[in-house]
């Protein structure tokens, strides 16, 4: 096979006896097994194209076997994992598309364009399948603000999310950010996408039709981003910031035109398979295409617009640069095509065909440079079952009692510090910077248990929240995985929603550690049992290995995307107490459960024991009791007890309905215990006074545990437990306490 290198590119031998490939991630049984498919030795381009196609990032190599545990079917679901995002039915021939992803690394080195290019590549996701994306959503986790290094990274991120959304005029509705030392130097940038779609729109990358023309449309193609797809597939180090050209760039206008230009082309009917070029660039997005087709494809990278002189062919099917998508449509509809970008000021580029032999071939300056199998390629990396081990440090914290701790007397200032815990304060500093009411359909705006989208032309509507605590996941891998999924769907449903299904995001350390792969298979048990406890399939996601810093690996942090159904815009409810006189109610059981919580880390600076425990029957009884009242008019507001158990979500209902709150809780615990235990599945409720009653019997009758604590007015927050007074304070000073903890830490 004839091929044309740059001077400086090795050759195949050179690449064998200096072990060159290892630098590329591949190993040595790796590299033998890729000369067992070509039955000879790779040259530099095929090497290139190997690697990035064996990541963790592109192959799941090391998580497949776990993934198989989810379950990714249901009656609704119309398109599980496997394409660029999942799809399921919302009934009237209407279906939601979403999915999450992660741009972890890329955020760790330049966080403005690695959180903006992580926002553009989930977008593309969405409307590569024909969806017209309607909202976004993100998780952040950040180190301790006090870090001048953490500022900075949050700063920027936030800056690239908002930066990239409001100018594609897609609304960031609704998020998470938490702040804890575990993400020193490895922050978690995960970003998520909604769409909505008509199923007789619904799109696959597939490359089928032996001769039909393989079109590249979005801008040229540089040097950014290459071996960004392996980048992610490995530990952050001190040599990382070497590796900023592996961070893309990205160009939230021209992904404007991309978007609206594709849609119009889907719209025409002519499309016989799209897809975005991701992770791994125009490599990925060929062989994908190829493999669900069961064909081959040859590129003719001479006709692959280039915005830089002498590109090789190594940099161009690795460049991930941004805005890109490779699409398939039969010969007599090529010139239909370029009119449609035409008129969007947009040029498309015949740069390959589908052919029949089963192999991805490149050409360039004429000459054949790659020939690999794409079955090879996509179907056939190799998958690796890790070593799982029971950590020592899971071991040591079963025996801690999280109840030993002196008790807290001085409960006014204990809220006043959880509520100016970054994790719980105000995020307000950061969703000011994102432009939730574009397209004007965001019903709740960021702040709620969930965001909430309208559905234009129908009376429903879409909730829909991001949700993981780190930190019960860390203690507890299999206990955290549950609460993930439980909470995701509570807060779809204090919203009004019926929850749908998910996506996650598994953010672990490196899975060649034992201890980091037991954390891993562990979180995925409890998420899956979760999942089909609560009816919410997985229909896709993403997994973002390898997050380490010098002190180790982060919390393992499986973040779950979840969307619910609205089914009439009248059910939609949110946290605010929202007159004077409504009677405040609390479903569910408290019980004395401080591992993991605010609380705890807050007041006692500590993270151990076990986090709380929970029943996913009880569970999906409360859910189901709660959407049941809500969409029976009977409730007021709906608050999830999270992060600072009763006294935060108390004081959040007080904050967001401007309007104070008197409440007696009776309890057999302390009163530090009873008002921050983080017991799981409980909410905070009211009701106006005529249907308090009828909401407490509807609960009770479905056995749900319930108890009136008191009624919503005045200016201040009063909590007794037992009649013994813990908390008063002014509305107006707790709120002074959670709205300035982030804008005083940032300016400090």
């Amino acid at each position: 096979m004839a091929q044309q290198l740059s001077a400086k590119e090795p050759t195949a031998e050179q690449i064998a006896d200096q072990q060159i490939y290892k630098q590329m991630g591949v190993t040595d049984d790796e590299y033998a097994k890729i000369c067992g498919f070509l039955g000879r030795q790779p040259n530099y381009v095929e090497i290139g194209v190997f690697s990035v196609m064996w990541s963790e990032h592109c192959s799941y190599k090391n998580s497949k076997p776990v993934l198989r545990k989810f379950p990714v079917t249901g009656p609704r679901v119309l398109m599980g994992p496997g394409e660029g995002a999942g799809i399921v039915d919302i009934g009237d021939n209407q279906a939601v598309v979403f999915k999450i992803e992660s741009h972890n690394h890329p955020s760790a080195v330049e966080p403005y364009q690695g959180a903006a290019t992580g926002v553009g590549g989930i977008i593309r996701d969405i409307f590569s399948m024909g969806a017209r994306p309607v909202a976004l959503l993100n998780s952040l986790r950040f180190g301790k603000l006090q870090n001048d290094r953490v500022k900075y990274l949050f700063e920027h991120v936030v800056g690239g999310i908002a930066g990239y959304g409001n100018c594609i005029g897609i609304p960031t509705v609704g998020g998470e950010v938490m702040f804890d030392e575990s993400y020193e130097g490895n922050p978690l940038v995960n970003a998520m996408c909604v769409g909505l779609i008509d199923h007789d729109k619904i799109q696959k990358g597939v490359a089928e039709g032996i001769g039909n023309p393989v079109f590249y449309v979005g801008p040229a193609t540089g040097r950014d981003g290459i071996h960004g797809a392996t980048f992610a597939s490995e530990e952050i180090t001190e040599e990382t910031e070497a590796k900023r050209s592996a961070v893309q760039v990205g160009d939230p206008f021209m992904e404007k035109l991309v978007l609206e230009a594709c849609l119009d082309l889907i719209n025409s009917g002519i499309v016989v398979g799209i897809q975005d070029m991701g992770a791994a660039g125009l490599t990925c997005s060929s062989a994908e295409m190829a493999s669900k087709a069961g064909n081959g494809m040859e590129l003719n990278l001479d006709m692959v617009p280039q915005r830089e002189d002498g590109m090789t062919a190594y940099e161009m099917m690795l460049s991930e640069s941004q805005e890109r998508m490779l699409f398939v449509v039969k010969p007599e509809h090529e010139e239909q095509a370029k009119g449609i970008f035409a008129r969007w000021g947009l040029d498309c580029h015949k740069v390959g065909k589908v052919t029949n032999d089963g192999r991805l071939r490149l050409i360039h300056n004429g000459e054949e440079v790659g020939n690999m199998p794409v079955t090879a390629l996509v179907d056939e990396c190799p998958v690796y079952s890790k070593p799982s081990q029971l950590p020592a440090y899971y071991e040591k914290n079963a025996s801690v009692d999280t109840t030993r701790y002196e008790e807290v007397t001085d409960l006014n200032g204990a809220l006043e510090k959880v509520l100016a815990s970054p994790t719980v304060a105000s995020k307000e500093w950061v969703y000011s910077q994102y432009d939730y009411m574009v397209r004007t359909s965001t019903a709740v705006r960021p702040g709620s248990d969930a965001a909430v989208v309208t559905i234009p032309g129908t009376r429903k509507a879409l909730a829909m929240t991001t949700d993981c605590n780190g930190r019960y996941v860390y203690l507890d891998p299999e206990v955290g995985g549950k609460i993930a999924v439980s909470e995701a769907a509570r807060n779809v449903v204090c919203s009004g929603a019926e929850p749908l299904a998910i996506t996650d995001n598994l953010n672990f350390g490196s899975p060649e550690k034992p201890e980091i792969f037991w954390q891993l298979e562990k979180a995925v048990d409890g998420m899956a049992e979760a999942c089909r406890a609560l009816n919410s399939p997985v229909i896709g996601g993403n997994v973002s290995l390898y997050n380490e810093n010098a002190k180790g690996a982060i919390y393992p942090t499986p973040v779950v995307g979840m969307v619910g159904l609205v089914h009439d815009v009248d059910h939609i409810t949110t946290q605010s107490f929202k007159r004077e006189g409504d009677v405040i109610l609390l479903a569910g059981e408290t019980k004395a459960e401080l591992g993991g919580s605010e609380f705890q880390y807050v007041i006692h600076g500590v993270t151990e024991g076990r986090p709380p425990q929970i029943d996913l029957n009880v569970e999906k009884n409360l859910q189901e009791a709660l959407l049941g009242a809500i969409q029976q008019g009977l409730v007021a507001s709906a608050h999830d007890l999270s992060e600072g158990g009763l006294a935060a979500a108390l004081a959040e209902s007080c904050i967001s309905g401007r309007i104070g709150a008197e409440v007696d809780f009776a309890s057999d615990l302390r009163p530090d215990i009873a008002l921050f235990s983080e017991s799981q599945s409980r909410v905070l409720l009211s009701a106006t006074p005529d249907k308090a009653e009828a909401l407490q019997k509807h609960l009770a009758d479905r056995g749900v545990p319930v108890v009136k604590l008191g009624t919503v007015g005045g200016k201040d927050l009063s909590a007794s437990v037992n009649r013994k007074p813990a908390i008063r304070s002014s509305v107006d000073q707790l709120e002074k306490a959670w709205k300035d903890a982030i804008p005083c830490l940032m300016n400090s």
